[in-house]
């Protein structure tokens, strides 16, 4: 069944209205009509079972069938600080990252990051990020779309995540598995989580000192030197299946 966000303020208490991009699709895209049903998400742990009542250029009207308390959403806020990295990996990043759970996705300019984006650029690419966030979010039932910031610099990221509260960042040079086991087995359902991914170069000393400086702990992954785009997965992984609450 195809599946829809939309505000709360679009949330009535007997049918939602459907605006925006969405209508195009669902009127010329997937043909749908008036008796046909749709799933719908407001940012809240709920599914809204609807039926298409009607359908203009403007707006689609579905009458509430019946709401159902989801929990698909993890009970923490996981933030993914994304080095920049090469080529399209980004696109793949936030798209397992939002099926993972992520909250939010930070793409972080790093010293050793070999991609350098003008604002021109920054602002296409964002919005490119922010579709395929949304893509994700409807593929895999979330009930709100993880939003994709501007590019931050590292030390505008640190900052970013200052209030957070659990700072975690692999580091190819940390030692220690069974402490990396401890961090992570220690945080709890609700708290807020940054992970720090860095680019392909990864991240330079001075960068992690000056975490480190702010409250960031490093964590060995293991052994093994995980790509880029595979160390951000892992983390997430790895919390998801530490804090999903029990079916």
């Amino acid at each position: 069944m195809h599946h829809f966000f939309v505000s709360p303020e679009q949330v009535g208490e007997k049918s939602i209205t459907i605006t925006g991009s969405d209508v195009n699709h669902i009127k010329h895209v997937l043909r749908m009509a008036p008796g046909e049903q749709i799933t719908v998400s407001s940012g809240e742990n709920k599914e809204y079972r609807c039926e298409i009542r009607s359908l203009s250029e403007e707006q689609v009207e579905a009458q509430i069938m019946w709401v159902q308390e989801t929990g698909a959403e993890l009970p923490s806020r996981l933030y993914l600080f994304q080095g920049l990295p090469k080529s399209d990996k980004m696109e793949l990043i936030i798209q397992k990252a939002v099926e993972l759970g992520v909250y939010e996705i930070v793409p972080t300019a790093t010293r050793r990051a070999v991609v350098k984006l003008d604002k021109k650029k920054e602002e296409s690419k964002r919005k490119r990020w922010q579709g395929i966030a949304e893509s994700a979010a409807k593929q895999s039932k979330r009930n709100l779309i993880p939003q994709v910031t501007q590019v931050m610099s590292f030390r505008e990221a640190v900052e970013y995540a200052a209030g957070l509260d659990v700072k975690l960042v692999p580091y190819e040079l940390a030692e220690g598995m069974d402490a990396a086991r401890q961090v992570i087995g220690s945080i709890k359902p609700g708290q807020s989580v940054a992970v720090f991914i860095g680019p392909e170069g990864g991240f330079a000393p001075e960068e992690i000192d000056y975490a480190v400086e702010h409250g960031f702990r490093p964590i060995t992954l293991g052994r093994r030197i995980l790509r880029t785009e595979t160390a951000g997965m892992t983390v997430l992984s790895i919390l998801m299946y530490h804090l999903e609450p029990s079916l």
